[in-house]
């Protein structure tokens, strides 16, 4: 058996999230305390009561999820579960880089949270976002940004699985080629809620400005492999992760082509790491039975996989 780890992104956040782990499991715990200590806010308040409504900014999702992440990883670590592999979708890359020991749980909180500062004032004072684009092919949908590319900026900035992709960019290029989408042959297309235009040539300031932070960041030799959004594949020698990192903010996120790599190399079960189970539905989409994925946010949920695995 290969196992693969694959950490959850944006959007499935919720208040209340990882209070019953921090309860139950100590490791747990004691991760979410090291994160506290890496960013300007109370993350424990804001993870699990968000009083002031600020969880759903990307300033305050990013550090939380990948606390979250880091503390599920460290419990599956304690219980001598560790992977083969790793990946992250967007967001959940870095969680994927702490688990292959690339960043300790401080670093990786902080730079989440630097990351959505910047990603957050790359968007500020222009109309921008993202619509998702079922039932339609990539090509199709590239004919139909390039067609609206009159509007503004619009590109394809998630290849999530076969049948849904996302676009972003100027809000007026976005509703054009969704337009145009639709007339194509699109069964549906659903604005996103979201603060900007992630994964775009829009958020070419935040690359720029997490260039500029990297520089001043220790990158450890990765422990495991690691699947990274901008490839769709684990990283040559030579590639450097921070200009993988620096792209991967400002390109599309070939995630389906992911999950094909993790199938080719033989990965047989993953375990989703992250609130909701949107992973494990792009896993059944794009690889089939191929990949067993078990998605773990509860306490339930992973006393029952640790007790799967031990019986294993």
């Amino acid at each position: 058996m290969k196992l693969a780890f694959l950490y959850a992104g944006q959007g499935s956040q919720h208040a209340g999230m990882g209070r019953d782990l921090y309860e139950d499991f100590p490791a747990f715990r004691a991760v979410l305390e090291q994160a506290a200590a890496a960013v300007d806010f109370d993350i424990q308040e804001v993870m699990f009561t968000d009083a002031a409504g600020v969880l759903n900014e990307t300033q305050y999702t990013q550090p939380c999820m990948t606390a979250f992440a880091c503390g599920v990883t460290a419990v599956l670590r304690q219980a001598g579960i560790v992977p083969d592999y790793a990946a992250g979708l967007s967001l959940g890359e870095y969680s994927a880089l702490a688990c292959a020991g690339v960043f300790d749980v401080q670093t990786a909180v902080s730079l989440t949270a630097f990351r959505g500062k910047a990603m957050a004032a790359a968007a500020t004072g222009r109309p921008c976002g993202m619509t998702a684009v079922l039932g339609l092919d990539a090509p199709t949908l590239q004919a139909c940004c390039d067609a609206a590319a009159d509007a503004g900026v619009v590109q394809i900035c998630n290849y999530n699985c076969p049948g849904q992709l996302v676009i972003g960019g100027d809000t007026a290029a976005v509703d054009k080629a969704a337009a145009a989408a639709l007339t194509a042959g699109a069964k549906r297309c659903l604005p996103l809620k979201v603060s900007g235009a992630f994964h775009t040539a829009l958020m070419h300031p935040a690359g720029d400005a997490l260039r500029e932070k990297f520089a001043s960041v220790s990158f450890s030799q990765m422990q495991m492999p690691v699947l990274f959004n901008c490839l769709g594949h684990e990283k040559n020698e030579n590639d450097s992760i921070a200009a993988l990192l620096e792209k991967q903010v400002q390109s599309g996120v070939q995630w389906e082509s992911t999950l094909r790599r993790l199938a080719e190399l033989g990965v047989d079960t993953a375990i989703e790491i992250g609130p909701g189970k949107v992973l494990t539905g792009f896993v059944k989409k794009t690889v089939g039975s191929a990949i067993s994925c078990y998605p773990v946010e509860t306490s339930a949920q992973l006393q029952q996989l640790l007790r799967i695995r031990k019986g294993a």
